[in-house]
C-alpha cells in the first residue's frame, strides 16, 4: 500500500488538470487510469503511422497571453505549453442549399452571412453584441481565481472588485440561455438554424438549452484570440498535462482500473483497484462521469438514496459514431481541416447522423499521418439504446456509418476510393474505451432547467470533476472543473500565490 493526498480516478483533461494543480500546491497526488493511454476523451491512437484524435478537435487559445481559455492558464503555472498552429477561416458548414465559410475575424464572417441573408447579417451582429460585452466582463476575472467554496468571494472582493461589478451588470445574461438573446434580437430563420448549430457543436444542445457564457466565450475567443491547432493532436495537450504534473511531483499510473472508491464511517480512506491494490489517500477526485461515480464506484448506500436518485436521473447526451480514416492525399491539396455537413434541414439537427463533424488535422500538422497523406475524424450522435454485440454487430456498424460516408463524399468526392486504414466506432465503442455510462457525451442539462453539480459530493473526501460537473461539455469547461475543485482544496492564501505568478508571467 502507498499513502498519499490525494488520488484522482481517470487521466480526462479535468482529471490532469486537479491533479497537476494539487500537485503544483505541493500536494502528494497519484492519477489512476484505466486506459493504456491517458487523455480520457481527448487522448490520441496511432495506427500504421496514421495519429488519430480520438474526441476533441477544435481548440482556441492554446499559447495565447491574452486567451480566457483555462487550460492555458493551468500549461502557464505547471510551466508547460503546446505548440499550435493558427488558421482562419476555421471551418465550413455545408448545408442543403450550399457551404457556408465560418471566419473567426467577426467581420469577415457577419460579410459572409450578408452574402446570404442581408438582414440576417444585421441581426446576427445585435445578437453577438451582448454577448461579447459579456466576454468583455468575463476577462477580468481568470478562471484560476476561482474556487468552490465561500473562500471565493473575499478574493473577488479583494482581488477583482472593479471586474466583479462588470460581470454582475451583466447577470441577467450570465443566468439566461442563449436562446433568449437570440428571440430578442434575430428573426432571420436561417441565422437562427445557424445559431443553433454552432450552440449544438458547443454543448450538445440548441440554443435554447446552452447557456450564455459559453457561448460568449466561443464567441469571444475566435474573434478575438482566434483558434489553433495543436502540433501532434490533442495528444499533445494531454502530454503537456502530463508533463506537468510529474514536474511537480504527481504520479500517473496507466492500466490502473479503479475498481470501488473505499469508506470508512462514511468518509473516504482510499480506493482498491481491479488487481485487488489499496491505495489510500483522504481525498479522492472521480473524473468519470456521475452515472460511473455513483454506480460503479460506489455501493448504493454509500449515498443518500434520494441525492443518488436525482443524480442518476440527470438526462444524457446521446453517444456518438465515429470513423476514422487513412486516405492518399493527391489532389487535396486545397482542402480546409474542419468542416460541420447538414444532410437534411427538415431534420432536427440534433437528430442521430443529421450533423456530422469533420476534422482532417493533418491539414495543419502534416507528421499526423504519412507523407502523401491524411488522417481523417468523423463523427455524429447516436443513441446507445439497441446496441449490443451480436451477430448483426459488424452489419449495423457498417449500415449506422453511412451518413458519415455521405457527409466525407461532400468533401472529397472519390473518398472510398483513397481509404487506407478505416476504423469505425459506435456508441459500445465509446462506452468501452472511455469508460462512460451509455458512451455519453455528457448531461444535457439544459439552460434555465438545472445546473451542473459542483465538485463537492455528500461523502466527505470525496469530490468529482470533468463534464458532469460545473461548468459542464467542452474543453475549457472541463479544465476549469479542474480548476474549481482543485482550488477548493486548499486555503486561499495559496491559491493568490499561484496568481500572483500568473500575473508576473503575462
Amino acid at each position: 500500500m502507498m499513502q498519499l493526498d490525494v488520488i484522482v480516478i481517470g487521466s480526462g483533461i479535468g482529471g490532469l488538470t486537479a491533479a497537476g494543480l494539487l500537485a503544483r500546491y505541493g500536494k502528494k497526488v497519484l492519477v489512476c487510469e484505466s486506459h493504456t493511454i491517458p487523455g480520457g476523451a481527448a487522448h490520441s491512437f496511432s495506427r500504421r503511422g496514421f495519429h488519430f484524435d480520438s474526441g476533441p478537435s477544435f481548440y482556441c487559445g492554446l499559447n495565447h497571453p491574452q486567451s480566457l481559455n483555462p487550460l492555458r492558464q493551468v500549461l502557464e503555472v505547471l510551466g508547460e505549453s503546446v505548440e499550435t498552429v493558427s488558421y482562419d477561416p476555421l471551418g465550413h458548414y455545408h448545408f442543403p442549399e450550399g457551404a457556408f465559410p465560418v471566419y473567426s475575424n467577426a467581420e469577415r464572417y457577419r460579410k459572409a452571412v450578408a452574402e446570404i441573408t442581408p438582414q440576417g447579417a444585421i441581426e446576427l451582429e445585435r445578437f453577438e453584441k451582448p454577448l461579447l460585452q459579456l466576454y468583455e466582463a468575463l476577462k477580468g476575472i481568470p478562471t484560476l481565481a476561482l474556487r468552490a467554496d465561500f473562500q471565493v468571494i473575499p478574493v473577488l472582493l479583494t482581488r477583482y472588485l472593479p471586474s466583479l461589478l462588470k460581470l454582475l451588470l451583466q447577470i441577467g445574461i450570465v443566468q439566461g440561455s442563449v436562446g433568449e438573446v437570440m428571440d430578442k434580437e434575430v428573426k432571420d430563420p436561417w441565422v437562427r438554424r445557424l445559431i443553433d448549430l454552432e450552440c449544438f457543436l458547443l454543448s450538445g444542445l440548441k440554443a435554447e438549452g446552452t447557456i450564455a457564457p459559453e457561448v460568449a466565450f466561443m464567441l469571444g475567443e475566435r474573434s478575438n484570440i482566434g483558434v489553433d491547432y495543436p502540433v501532434g493532436g490533442s495528444g499533445a495537450i494531454v502530454d503537456a498535462l502530463v508533463r506537468g504534473l510529474e514536474r511537480w511531483g504527481g504520479k500517473l499510473r496507466l492500466n490502473a482500473h479503479v475498481d470501488k472508491i473505499l469508506l470508512e464511517s462514511g468518509q473516504v480512506v482510499g480506493v482498491r483497484l481491479r488487481n485487488g491494490e489499496i491505495i489510500k489517500a483522504a481525498i479522492v477526485i472521480s473524473n468519470a462521469t456521475i452515472w460511473d461515480t455513483y454506480t460503479k464506484l460506489l455501493k448504493p448506500e454509500d449515498l443518500p438514496s434520494s441525492y443518488r436518485q436525482q443524480s442518476l436521473d440527470i438526462p444524457a447526451v446521446d453517444s456518438f459514431m465515429h470513423l476514422h480514416l487513412g486516405i492518399r492525399a493527391e489532389g487535396l491539396e486545397n482542402i480546409t481541416g474542419h468542416h460541420v455537413v447538414v444532410h437534411d434541414a427538415n431534420r432536427d439537427i440534433t437528430g442521430p447522423g443529421n450533423t456530422c463533424m469533420i476534422s482532417i488535422p493533418s491539414v495543419w500538422d502534416k507528421n499526423l499521418a504519412p507523407t502523401g497523406h491524411h488522417v481523417v475524424h468523423c463523427y455524429t450522435l447516436e443513441p446507445y439504446q439497441n446496441w449490443q454485440r451480436d451477430d448483426s454487430y459488424e452489419e449495423k456498424k457498417k449500415e449506422r456509418s453511412q451518413s458519415l460516408f455521405r457527409a466525407l463524399e461532400k468533401i472529397i468526392p472519390d473518398l472510398r476510393d483513397r481509404i487506407l486504414i478505416e476504423l469505425i466506432g459506435t456508441p459500445l465503442t465509446h462506452a468501452y474505451y472511455l469508460r462512460r455510462d451509455r458512451g455519453t457525451y455528457g448531461p444535457a442539462i439544459a439552460a434555465g432547467k438545472g445546473t451542473f453539480p459542483g465538485p463537492h459530493t455528500p461523502i466527505p473526501g470525496l469530490y468529482r470533476v470533468g463534464d458532469s460537473t460545473m461548468p459542464g461539455i467542452g474543453v475549457p469547461a472541463v479544465a476549469a472543473s479542474g480548476i474549481l475543485c482543485a482550488n477548493t482544496l486548499v486555503r486561499e492564501r495559496e491559491t493568490a500565490k499561484l496568481l500572483d505568478l500568473y500575473r508576473s508571467r503575462l
